[in-house]
């Protein structure tokens, strides 16, 4: 199975990346945006056939390794057979 997870920032947490990011598009004449934010996509093919296996294995990798659930979430999205 092919699996997406997408990992972002918790709302309220400083994200001076995105900040910057912002800065820079407003400088290039983009000063109508509201807010930014960043963060990273992961995706993984995973050997198994069952939807629940591969969400539980992506889960475990993300509170393993991939997230600091401190101040990051993340969703994981089940995309078929790899």
């Amino acid at each position: 199975m092919q699996v997406t997870i997408t990992i972002e920032k918790k709302p309220g947490v400083l994200d001076p990346e995105a900040q910057a990011v912002k800065q820079a598009l407003s400088s290039l004449g983009f000063d109508d945006l509201q807010n930014v934010t960043m963060g990273k996509q992961i995706t993984v093919s995973i050997d198994t056939n069952d939807q629940d296996r591969a969400r539980y294995r992506a889960a475990k990798m993300c509170k393993s390794l991939l997230a600091n659930t401190v101040i990051e979430t993340y969703t994981i999205e089940i995309h078929g057979s790899s």
